[in-house]
């Protein structure tokens, strides 16, 4: 059975937002590991002391900002449908523009530059475009259930 939710996963690329790293928090949770790590050995509090032995550890606040920017911008995103993800992507503007949901819909789908230039590839929507939307997300929705995770592709 299709989740409520699922179809508003379905990328306007083709990809399957549930399937993100981002999306499932891999991010945020990676920035709480790293800081539950340096808080417990206290790191945070020598980091002026390390300094000497060290001297990046100058840099220790600017560090704390940036995870608290990675926290804030990437630690939960609600998929390309619900305004998360990249605002300017050329790709869901192109949709948005055109008034398709998914980039299957397009018949310039197979040649199109800015969908090859941000994807890579069209297996993805090649496969949508075969099993029909529906069916591709809840093939997604059990990959995901299975601990299916696309960053997982990408880190290989």
């Amino acid at each position: 059975m299709l989740s409520e939710d699922g179809m508003k996963l379905l990328g306007y690329c083709g990809l399957y937002c549930g399937a993100c790293g981002i999306h499932q928090g891999r991010i945020k949770q990676a920035v709480e590991n790293l800081r539950k790590t340096i808080y417990a050995y206290g790191f945070n509090k020598i980091a002026p002391e390390l300094v000497k032995y060290e001297p990046a550890f100058q840099h220790y606040e600017e560090f704390e900002k940036v995870l608290d920017g990675f926290e804030k911008t990437f630690g939960e995103c609600p998929g390309c449908f619900a305004g998360g993800g990249d605002p300017s992507c050329i790709i869901r503007l192109c949709c948005k523009q055109k008034g398709y949901a998914v980039c299957v819909e397009c018949a310039e789908m197979g040649t199109c530059k800015k969908l090859l230039s941000q994807v890579g590839t069209l297996d993805n929507l090649k496969r949508i475009k075969a099993k029909g939307k529906a069916n591709w997300v809840k093939e997604m929705e059990k990959k995901v259930k299975l601990g299916y995770c696309q960053l997982d592709e990408i880190t290989k």
